[in-house]
Formats: structure tokens, sequence, C-alpha cells
């Protein structure tokens, strides 16, 4: 998963509801950012919420991630257990949940802790999705191109047996140098008699 991390920036996450306070800006900024288009300006905002939604979602699904360990679950059953130890056998001074009432602020700690981990796991569980989604989408275009890549190379092969096809080879070119060389010794044959026929006459 730490290797698909790169792809979260291309995920889209739904928008925050709350605006972040922006610091104040000064008169020339605000003249510059007036005489930007308004499209400009819309783009620019909706890229500073989804960076900021962006670091929201990451934390939680860190969190999230955490909930799912076996350190955590260790974590929380020593707490548990601390927890109901310490309001048992403390002092009745120093307990601050009755063991009598059914350790009413552990129940509702607990609750809570539920209640929030569901919502994050479901956040996760989204980012990954999409993260996938992303991989996929990538992988199949990887793919075309691939795809591309051999049917061009295919081609090319082709071409080239085409042409080897209709290029003289090795031997052919031997025996027609050969029945060149045997053309001139007989040429040179005949230019010699005839050379010898002249002397004679």
């Amino acid at each position: 998963m730490a290797e698909i991390n790169e792809n979260d920036e291309l995920l889209g996450v739904p928008k925050s509801q709350s605006k972040r306070r922006r610091p104040k800006r000064t008169r020339s900024e605000r003249r510059d950012d007036k005489s930007k288009p308004r499209k400009d300006r819309k783009s620019e905002q909706s890229e500073d919420d989804r960076k900021d939604h962006d670091y929201l979602g990451r934390a939680m699904e860190t969190i999230a991630r955490a909930t799912g360990t076996p350190a955590f679950l260790i974590i929380l059953t020593a707490f548990v257990a601390g927890w109901i130890a310490w309001n048992t056998l403390a002092p009745d001074a120093w307990r601050f949940d009755s063991a009598d009432l059914g350790f009413i602020a552990l129940t509702l700690a607990l609750s809570l802790q539920a209640s929030y981990a569901a919502p994050m796991l479901l956040l996760a569980q989204n980012r990954q999705d999409d993260r996938d989604r992303v991989q996929i989408e990538q992988d199949r275009q990887r793919a075309e191109r691939n795809t591309a890549d051999l049917e061009y190379l295919t081609r090319e092969v082709v071409a080239l047996r085409m042409r080897m096809s209709d290029m003289a080879s090795q031997d052919f070119i031997r025996s027609e140098l050969r029945a060149l060389l045997e053309e001139m010794e007989d040429r040179e044959k005949l230019t010699a008699s005839a050379d010898d026929g002249d002397r004679v006459d």
C-alpha cells in the first residue's frame, strides 16, 4: 500500500463543509486576486480545500490502520484491565468509576471510541478503493501502451522479413560471381585464340 500513496493527490475526496480561516491579505494581494479570472480563483480555493481535506483523510486513515493492529488490541486490553483493577482494588477516595454502577465511564469511553472507529474504517476503505481504482486505470493504460508497442514491433518484424526475402542470399551472389568469372575466362580464351589466328595470318 505504501507505494500507492503517491497517487493520493489523484483521488477525488468530498470537500469539507467547514472552511478554514485564511490569513489576512494586503490590499495589493486583494487587487491581484480581483484581476485574476474567477475560474482561476475558484480552482485555487478548491485545490487548497482538497489539500486540507486530504491531510485530514490521511490522518484518519493512519488512525484507522493503527486500530486494526495487534498492538492496539493489546494496549486497549491492558487499558480496560487497568481501569477495572484500579476502580475495584483502589481505595474509595481514589476511584473515579463505580463498579457498582457497571463502570459507566468506561462503557461511555469504549462506545465513544467505537462510534469514531467505524466511520474512520469506512473512510480508510473508501480511500483504498479510490487508490485501487486509480491503480487499475493506470494498469489498463499501461497494458494498452504495451499492446500498441507490441503490434508496432510485430509489423516491423514482418516488414523486415519481407524485405529479407526480396534480398539476394549469399549462395545466389556466389553463383552469380562464379558465372561472371567463367564468362570472363571464356572471353579471355576467345580473345587469345583470335590473337593467335591473326599472328598465323
